[in-house]
Parts: structure tokens; sequence; C-alpha cells
């Protein structure tokens, strides 16, 4: 089995692209920059979301940054959120998104 759990489909990049591109991903989404996408992938950990701006890259919100009693955004929802981190190991960007912030963040 793969490392990555991809969504598939022509929107997603392929998983050699994201790899490749790590370095131009990391510069253009820094800690604390802001990104919109579109959710292409839904699991029971978060969300994968496709980063307008940047087609090789690929978001992660997980639920731990999800305030409890909010649910996941669907398939295909347009999000905004901030880059929380960069994981270097699977190469996705981490983010919270909007949606998910509280008054103390």
């Amino acid at each position: 089995m793969d490392e990555y759990a991809w969504p598939i489909g022509p929107e997603v990049p392929a998983a050699a692209l994201v790899r490749e591109s790590w370095e131009v991903t990391v510069a253009a989404l820094p800690v604390a920059a802001r990104i919109t996408g579109e959710v292409i992938g839904r699991q029971p950990f978060g969300v994968f979301i496709r980063i307008d701006g940047v087609p090789n890259a690929i978001a992660l919100a997980e639920i731990t940054a999800m305030p409890r009693g909010m649910d996941l955004p669907a398939l295909g929802a347009l999000v905004s959120g901030e880059v929380l981190w960069h994981a270097v190991h699977n190469h996705q960007v981490k983010v919270r998104l909007d949606e998910w912030r509280t008054n103390d963040q």
C-alpha cells in the first residue's frame, strides 16, 4: 500500500508531483499563510483540500483542530483557513479552517 491516502480524481495531483514540488509549496505557503480551496477528500480524521493557486499541494485539516460539536465540511465545499505547519514526512500542509476558529484562537 502506498504511504499516501490521497483522494482520487483528475483534480488531485499525483503523489510524485506533490513530493517534487514540496520546496516550492513550503515557500509559497509559510506558517500563518492564508489559504482557500476545495474539499477533495473526507476521512474520519479530517478533510483534504486542493489549495487555490498552488496546484501541486494538498492541505489536510485534521479534526484535532476542530472544536467539539462541529462537522467536517462536505466534499466540494469551498473553505479557507490558515497554515499551521508542514508535515514533511507525507508532504501535507496542515491547516485550521476558519469555521473551526474559536474566540480564543
